[in-house]
């Protein structure tokens, strides 16, 4: 005759048969990286495995079956925490006629939330992992978009040279750098900062250059040209207002060589002589955005055969090896020591040094700059 198994066998069987449940229960749960499939198929499976009413996750808010109205009177609450230990989301079961839990369905609940926790980490995870490669995809675009307003082509301008270099600290910058050609031949150049650093400068330094642009071809003279931007900048919302332009501006005729500068709270225009001797061109107002009212000065300077000239972004300047300073000091000697011809490789140089004296150093800020030069006679 065969004996009954015993207690221990049968609690054996049990436990094999839960350890069962659970495994399937697992492969259910991690089957996804969806989070609201992970939570759907948690609820789902607490539910109909141990039927209950009903079950409910608090963040984001799903249920599956019959809950009662919140503050779910009798209910049980069960945390989904991160591995460090930070609440997830809560799942929340009800029993029927608000009974207690059993051992086994308290083990299983705990159990599943354990796994619920790291499924539900992974999905939002992922979900990160995609709203960044948008976010990527965006900035990349944009980065795009940007440096292609940079000028792709220098005007020819007989018997000069011109060139221009951009280099964003982040996929976006606030720096902006500009060449519009007159149809009498005469040149208007800009080279601006726009306060702060990445998306939302680069949005604002957009903006300024269709209104830059826009100003030089209504043919104003350059300080009201200037001096309108600043009241167009100053009617604009509060989050542009806050990000205030500096600038420096340029108006060259090739037929009498004479050049007019208005210098808006910008870095000092660097222009050297025939005989190497310098002078600066400094600022004549605030930066553009500041006041609403401002008079810009322009100033005229003859641009002899020989000469040359740099603006710059204080990202040139503000390059830095431990704590020294690149500086602007350092920057016009530089420049001095300069003597190709042609304003590209000037740059080029130029950029060389900067890399040279920061090392391993990142960038921290956008650089931009303009090299001008009028050939030798």
């Amino acid at each position: 005759m065969q004996s009954a198994p015993s207690v221990d066998t049968l609690d054996l069987q049990q436990e094999i048969v839960r350890l069962q449940a659970l495994l399937e229960t697992s492969r259910q749960v991690h089957s996804t990286i969806r989070l609201d499939e992970v939570l759907t198929t948690v609820l789902r499976i607490v539910v109909r495995e141990l039927e209950l009413p009903g079950a409910l996750t608090t963040e984001p808010r799903m249920s599956y079956g019959e809950m009662p109205a919140e503050p779910w009177p009798g209910c049980i609450r069960f945390p989904l925490q991160d591995k460090d230990g930070r609440n997830l989301t809560e799942l929340v079961v009800a029993t029927p006629d608000g009974r207690p839990l059993t051992i086994y369905e308290e083990d299983f609940l705990e159990r599943i939330a354990l796994q619920a926790a790291v499924a539900v980490e992974n999905a939002r995870y992922y979900e990160r992992s995609l709203e960044w490669a948008r976010v990527e995809q965006d900035l990349h675009a944009a980065r795009a978009i940007q440096r292609s307003l940079v000028p792709q082509q220098m005007p020819q301008i007989a018997g000069y040279s011109v060139a221009v270099r951009y280099s964003a600290c982040y996929e976006v910058g606030g720096d902006c750098v500009d060449i519009v050609s007159l149809p009498d031949g005469v040149q208007v150049m800009a080279v601006a900062d726009v306060a702060g650093k990445g998306l939302a400068s680069a949005i604002v330094s957009t903006a300024f250059r269709s209104a830059f642009r826009a100003s030089v071809g209504a043919g104003l003279p350059l300080a009201e040209l200037v001096s309108r931007l600043n009241h167009q900048h100053c009617a604009e919302g509060d989050e542009t207002r806050k990000r205030y332009v500096t600038g420096i501006f340029l108006k060259l005729d090739p037929k009498t060589h004479r050049l007019e500068v208005v210098n808006a709270g910008h870095n000092p225009g660097f222009l050297v002589r025939p005989d190497n001797t310098t002078h600066e061109l400094k600022a004549s107002a605030t930066p553009i955005g500041i006041l609403p009212i401002v008079e810009y000065r322009s100033e005229f300077v003859d641009f002899l055969p020989g000469s040359r000239l740099l603006f710059y972004t204080d990202g040139l300047t503000e390059v830095f090896q431990g704590d020294e300073e690149f500086g602007a000091e350092r920057l016009l000697a530089s420049f001095l020591q300069c003597n190709s011809p042609e304003c590209t490789a000037i740059l080029d140089t130029l950029w060389h040094e900067l890399r040279a004296f920061s090392g391993s150093e990142s960038q921290d800020d956008d650089m931009t700059a303009l090299a001008l030069m009028r050939m030798s006679a």
